[in-house]
């Protein structure tokens, strides 16, 4: 084996190596790694593959706790969690092309920690955790927790995600818009969870912060307003105001692909969308 490119087959050798090899680059399927390699932002000095390691590339199902694997590709995420995790499902199904979706995995989506990482939204929505692991032990992170910046996370060098834990839901819808149909990087993304049971509206809002965030204005008018016992609809003007107060919840920018103002608006029209949807799934 070359002494710079590692292949372990279980986790225990793989936190064993990355204890050793903090600096070295972790791998799944590498399609955002590469990119980066390929436009000359990234060397690949020595590379952490963690393809073989059968552990990080399954998810069970405990009652209503999913616990799905870092290394699961997104075409499986889409596949097979969509009755447990319908957001989640339908926001992989988004992500690039049917072949970067065979290679892409949930892990490496939430290490690259891209205020446009669509997956990430669902989560957040969901109030999900992350697990992470090294030689020292595991660890579970709350998803609104873990990204710091744009590529930065709370991870430490020596550790490596090994899965998202989540709580099964119906109620839930995730969007994106962006400047063509398909193949995109959102110019705005939102995820909405209704959890009546639970009494638990989150929502959460991609590519108008340096993070993926929570819309906390948002999801407390929500919690306020909705006629939890009743399970009665509201009406067209409540969404269009938990729309209102999510926008007012954002960080957004210019750039090429859309303006602040722009993203604020299509933020509102998303959430509104997504909110309707989600309550409809809980009847």
């Amino acid at each position: 084996m070359d002494q710079h490119y590692f292949r372990p087959t279980s986790l225990s050798d793989a936190l064993a190596l990355r204890s050793e090899r903090p600096s070295a680059t972790v791998v799944a399927g590498g399609t955002d790694v590469m990119v980066a390699v390929n436009e000359g932002r990234r060397r690949l000095d020595e590379v952490i593959d963690l393809g073989d390691v059968a552990e990080l590339g399954g998810w069970d199902l405990d009652g209503d706790r999913v616990r799905v694997g870092a290394t699961l590709p997104l075409t499986r995420v889409t596949d097979e969690l969509a009755a447990h995790l319908p957001a989640l499902a339908a926001a992989a199904r988004l992500v690039g092309s049917p072949p970067i979706r065979h290679r892409a995995t949930l892990g490496g989506n939430i290490a690259t920690a891209s205020p446009a990482g669509d997956t990430l939204l669902p989560m957040l929505a969901g109030d999900s955790s992350i697990e992470v692991a090294s030689v020292r032990g595991i660890r579970e992170v709350r998803s609104d927790e873990f990204f710091l910046g744009p590529g930065r996370t709370v991870l430490a060098p020596d550790e490596l995600i090994t899965a998202v834990r989540a709580t099964t839901a119906r109620g839930e819808a995730f969007a994106k818009t962006g400047t063509r149909r398909a193949m995109v990087i959102s110019v705005a993304a939102a995820a909405v969870r209704i959890d009546p049971e639970r009494r638990h509206l989150g929502v959460a809002l991609g590519s108008v912060a340096p993070t993926p965030r929570r819309a906390r204005t948002a999801e407390a008018f929500g919690a306020r307003e909705l006629d939890w016992s009743a399970r009665t609809a509201p009406d067209e003007g409540w969404w269009a105001e938990l729309g209102r107060r999510a926008a007012s919840d954002t960080a957004p920018i210019d750039d090429l692909r859309g303006t602040a103002d722009h993203r604020r608006r299509v933020t509102a029209v998303l959430v509104a969308r997504c909110a309707r949807q989600a309550w409809s799934r809980t009847c």
